[in-house]
């Protein structure tokens, strides 16, 4: 019997649990990976390291390979399509991932298929951020590089037009969006397959710290059921109109008058959803492979009540390894996800999963957990 070769372009965190998500399916796996000593590098048997940025060195990883996946987007849009041309399938195609890639496209394509997002538009210079900001409330604005940002990084806060040079110094177009008003962040996340099944999972609460993920709480409480099922419609039929296959995480602003905007998309397995491998029937990484793999999609539903998910950040305390015994004998449920990276001041570098029936009691147990492992808390 013959098991299909994923190809995986990244070696991070990301990789790492996909692949384990892949091993009891007794999938092989191929891993584009910058150094050995990348997060997925560690535990995957069959590793190429090389730049993802070079074409002949995408082709030469490509051979032997069933399907090439993703654990970022940012693999050159023009190598993809050589890729797809060579007779590879790629999933999400380029098609698909300049839309997660761009951020310029993304607002410019939703826009036109009716999905509701942030005033904006592609800015020239500080004077034409103040432009910008005239025709709506004025300043403050938020302005993001096109391609490159994530956790924050590419993404400016500007109160006046002397805030704004430094985003147009990486020369790159600069996209100008309003400073949303909104009462908390939420993301949906969806799987959608070649043949174009899909399933959605609960939408989730994700609290942000310094523009970094650092909770997750599934499903996102006091969410009105409409909106939960506005939002996972959306959603669909974002993954839908783009041509996505496998994992798409649509983050979304709530407004105090109850609506919901499109934030950012991300086209590969998101922190967002890392509830769902100890919270739902099938993970996020789980169905990932069988999306790009064109197998039958699992069951999104929730196991427990409630699941709450809390980054790992690396701190001053350097030895993780040492505080397990105090989180495993204090919470003998709880679930520790590590990543095998190094550990370094706001790096995340790991991750904890916690569930039940009590809400608050769930986020006592994720957020102790992380801190002592952080060592921001010490008792």
């Amino acid at each position: 019997m013959t098991f299909p070769v994923v190809g995986m372009v990244g070696g991070g965190q990301l990789a790492r649990m996909t692949h384990e998500a892949g091993i009891p399916l007794g999938l092989k796996f191929k891993l584009l990976s910058d150094t050995p000593q990348d997060s997925a590098a560690q535990v995957v048997g069959d590793v190429v390291i090389g730049d993802y940025r070079d074409l002949d060195t995408l082709r030469d990883f490509a051979r032997g390979c069933d399907v090439i996946t993703f654990d970022h987007e940012h693999v050159p849009t023009e190598h993809l399509r050589a890729l797809e041309a060579d007779g590879i399938p790629v999933r999400p195609g380029p098609d698909a991932l300049v839309h997660a890639q761009d951020k310029g496209v993304m607002r410019e394509k939703l826009t036109a298929i009716g999905v509701p997002c942030p005033r904006h538009r592609i800015v020239r210079d500080p004077a034409d951020v103040a432009a910008f900001a005239a025709e709506g409330d004025g300043f403050p604005v938020i302005l993001k590089t096109v391609r490159g940002g994530y956790d924050g990084k590419g993404v400016w806060f500007v109160r006046s037009v002397e805030d704004a040079e430094d985003p147009f110094r990486a020369g790159v177009p600069v996209l100008a969006e309003e400073k949303v008003d909104f009462v908390r962040e939420l993301a949906a996340n969806v799987v959608r397959s070649p043949h174009g099944q899909a399933v959605a999972y609960p939408v989730v609460e994700s609290q942000q710290v310094d523009g970094v993920c650092d909770t997750v709480i599934a499903p996102a409480p006091g969410l009105d059921e409409a909106l939960a099922g506005e939002a996972q419609e959306l959603a669909l039929r974002v993954a839908k109109e783009l041509g996505v296959v496998g994992h798409l995480a649509v983050e979304l602003f709530e407004t105090p008058d109850g609506r919901i905007l499109v934030n950012e998309l991300a086209m590969r397995p998101h922190n967002s959803g890392h509830w769902t491998q100890d919270g739902a029937i099938t993970s996020q990484f789980a169905n990932h492979v069988r999306a790009v793999l064109d197998l039958p999609l699992g069951d999104p539903r929730p196991r427990a009540k409630w699941t709450v998910m809390a980054n790992v950040l690396g701190g001053d305390y350097p030895d993780m390894y040492a505080a397990y015994l105090h989180c495993m004998a204090r919470d003998p449920q709880l679930k520790i996800h590590m990543y095998g990276k190094d550990v370094k001041p706001g790096r995340k570098v790991g991750h904890v999963n916690t569930y039940g029936d009590d809400l608050d009691e769930v986020l006592d147990r994720a957020r102790h957990a992380a801190g002592y492992l952080r060592g921001t808390i010490t008792e």
